[in-house]
């Protein structure tokens, strides 16, 4: 880990630390090395952020959000959290991401306090662990960046948050290839292992559950990277990246167990689907071991523009 990158996941951390406007309403700043539009995973992140600070005693197990409008990297975006029901087992809440006055994002997102009951999960997929991988921003600088290869990612030198190892090695002759599924090996690049720094949560509250928020945020934030564009796998020896349009259109995630983002996750995306210019992608997050931690399911746009 560099320096540089380790600092772009300090950054990423302190972005999550959101200012309180007035009850229910937050100010979250922006990333700026993702270019002049929102990434979704920020806003996702941080309006799950916003959400945790309107409860107590409960994680998020699942949301569902729509990207409404693009996003401007230059302005702060407000977070207004709606308290729609808290029961004895679920709450719920309503987020709303504004820009100039208009909504950007929505999102209900459900927390739940620690039950026990039933126990299963499908199998992790057969593929290499990260120790026989290499980091996909190592490889993309040595193939000399996007100009290497029109279906590089414009993102594939940027150094991020997370260290991203594909099991189609960037450049590849399989990674060339039409395919339905992309799976990486993804880890956030700060430990996880000390009380939250944002003055806004109880000092008292503990510490193992502010580090589960914080990995639940910064999964969902992950849970964007790639995602859209895994729609154009089947096609991409046929359409150019640069003649596409693409966007995240709606999004939902489901946690199914306590989320380690400090450590490996298998991140195993795949698409089902795509038809007029959207297309379905799914994804499951697996630790080294194959158990099953969240997954996730969105539409994104992919529009021919040329």
């Amino acid at each position: 880990m560099t320096e540089q990158t380790s600092n772009r996941a300090q950054r990423l951390l302190k972005l999550l630390e959101l200012k309180q406007i007035e009850e229910n309403l937050y100010q979250g700043f922006n990333e700026k090395e993702n270019g002049s539009r929102l990434f979704g995973g920020q806003v996702l992140a941080q309006a799950a952020m916003a959400a945790y600070r309107t409860v107590q005693d409960v994680h998020v197990h699942s949301l569902h959000a729509y990207f409404l409008r693009a996003g401007n990297v230059s302005r702060p975006v407000l977070y207004e959290v709606e308290r729609i029901r808290d029961g004895r087992s679920f709450t719920t809440r309503r987020v709303v991401a504004i820009q100039n006055g208009l909504a950007i994002f929505n999102m209900d997102i459900s927390f739940q306090g620690d039950e026990l009951g039933l126990d299963h999960s499908s199998p992790m997929p057969n593929v290499p662990l990260p120790d026989e991988l290499r980091s996909d921003r190592d490889v993309a600088l040595s193939l000399g960046g996007p100009k290497a290869d029109p279906r590089l990612s414009p993102m594939a030198k940027i150094e991020r948050p997370f260290e991203i190892r594909s099991v189609f090695e960037l450049g590849s002759d399989a990674w060339g290839e039409n395919r339905f599924w992309n799976p990486a090996w993804i880890r956030f690049l700060e430990p996880l292992d000390g009380p939250s720094s944002d003055a806004s949560f109880d000092a008292s509250t503990d510490n193992d559950f502010q580090r589960q928020l914080m990995s639940r945020c910064l999964l969902a934030y992950a849970s964007d990277m790639g995602l859209v564009s895994t729609g154009n796998l089947p096609h991409q020896s046929d359409v150019d990246r640069s003649q596409l349009q693409m966007a995240s259109l709606d999004h939902s995630i489901w946690i199914h167990r306590p989320v380690p983002m400090d450590q490996w996750l298998l991140f195993h995306k795949r698409t089902s689907t795509a038809q007029a210019s959207r297309g379905m992608v799914h994804a499951d997050f697996f630790t080294p071991d194959g158990t099953l931690i969240a997954s996730v399911t969105q539409e994104g746009l992919i529009r021919i523009t040329q």
